[in-house]
């Protein structure tokens, strides 16, 4: 599963417990029998870095509405040496889990720009 998939599946499962709200809107998925469903769209969520670069920031005192895995990308420069003593950039490339905090929209507010 990727990232959206799993961010999807949980803001569906806080939209059935009632921790985060509706958009209005519905999207229709295809079950494991074939069959198709009609789905309500879960209000979005993020991560508080994922806010702050949309422009938002997490009002004082929120905790967040979640906590779960996702996947983590690293890549690090690394060289190695080839049998002629040549060097050769490679990236070393990490996936690995990691737990995020997540924010509703109803958690975050508009920063404001001084103007200039």
């Amino acid at each position: 599963m990727n990232n959206a998939q799993i961010v999807l599946m949980e803001s569906i499962k806080l939209m059935e417990a009632g921790l985060i709200g509706k958009t209005g809107r519905q999207f229709e998925v295809t079950m494991a029998d074939g069959s198709k469903k009609m789905l309500d769209e879960p209000e979005p969520i993020h991560t508080f870095q994922h806010w702050k670069s949309l422009g938002y920031s997490v009002k004082k005192g929120e905790h967040a509405v979640a906590k779960f895995p996702v996947w983590k990308h690293t890549a690090k420069q690394k060289t190695m040496t080839d049998s002629t003593g040549v060097e050769i950039p490679y990236d070393d490339v990490k996936m690995f889990m990691k737990t995020a905090s997540w924010f509703s929209m109803a958690q975050v507010e508009k920063i404001e720009r001084a103007a200039k």
